[in-house]
């Protein structure tokens, strides 16, 4: 059998000094966004701060919702980068997985929180991304570290007998169509429907909190803030497992 394998084609001069301004913009507007605001984004200013004209700036993001979607996209790799790396050092055995990439997403929120609100605060103007674009890739990376993190241990026998029983048949339908891949308890297959109901419950209570956080509304715990979430991220660990069966209740429901 051959080995050989089809020669790697380099980027041409052109195509990298391309990519090097292309991130040199991107970079230019994170910092805009940082020092005026998401909504003060100003594809002008951006071009002013790096000595160019819009035009020029255009030629690399022929629009705005372009170089939004480079930001966002962006941001969202970031974040699941923050959430991989705080899941894989995890070495407390008394701290779950969850729990410690829980506290990952919390802290790159506190530590970008005009790109926090650049994803999750009210939407900007007319922007639409696109449909199955690179937000939506990048947003569902992070969404298989966090069900990786939350099921882990499980099998997929147990996941689709999660206790659900409150949802409607229509609604589980619809989650057939929007479950992330589980990595570890599916083998990389998409998640069954009441698993992925529980994760969309799982991410609204932890999102929620980062959220009143970063926004000031939790201010006055001061430092306790971290003891609050921390606690809550157990609880809420703790409540969702409940509603996923033994392995052994699993076996005696659906018979031998």
């Amino acid at each position: 059998m051959s080995t050989d394998r089809a020669p790697t084609v380099r980027p041409s001069l052109r195509e990298r000094r391309r990519a090097v301004a292309a991130q040199e913009i991107v970079s230019a507007a994170e910092s805009h966004i940082v020092e005026q605001g998401p909504h003060a984004l100003s594809l002008r200013a951006v071009a002013r701060s790096l000595g160019m004209t819009v035009q020029a700036l255009y030629h690399y993001f022929p629009s705005r919702d372009d170089l939004v979607t480079a930001l966002i996209t962006k941001a969202y790799e970031d974040v699941a980068d923050a959430v991989q790396s705080a899941a894989a050092a995890a070495d407390d055995p008394d701290l779950p997985g969850m729990v410690v990439a829980a506290e990952g997403y919390r802290r790159w929120a506190i530590d970008h929180p005009e790109r926090f609100q650049l994803l999750y605060g009210a939407p900007l103007r007319h922007y639409h991304a696109p449909v199955d674009g690179p937000t939506t890739r990048a947003n569902r990376r992070m969404s298989e570290v966090f069900a990786r993190e939350l099921f882990r241990g499980f099998t997929r026998a147990q996941l689709a007998a999660a206790d659900v029983r409150s949802l409607s048949p229509e609604f589980l339908a619809c989650l057939e169509e929007l479950s992330p891949s589980s990595g570890d308890p599916a083998g990389g297959e998409a998640l069954p429907p009441p698993a992925t109901a529980l994760m969309l419950s799982v991410w609204g209570y932890m999102h929620g909190m980062v959220a009143l956080e970063v926004f000031g509304h939790t201010g006055f715990l001061g430092s306790h803030q971290a003891d609050l979430y921390r606690m809550a991220m157990r609880n809420l660990l703790d409540d969702t497992h409940r509603r996923i069966p033994p392995a052994a209740e699993q076996t005696e429901r659906d018979g031998p």
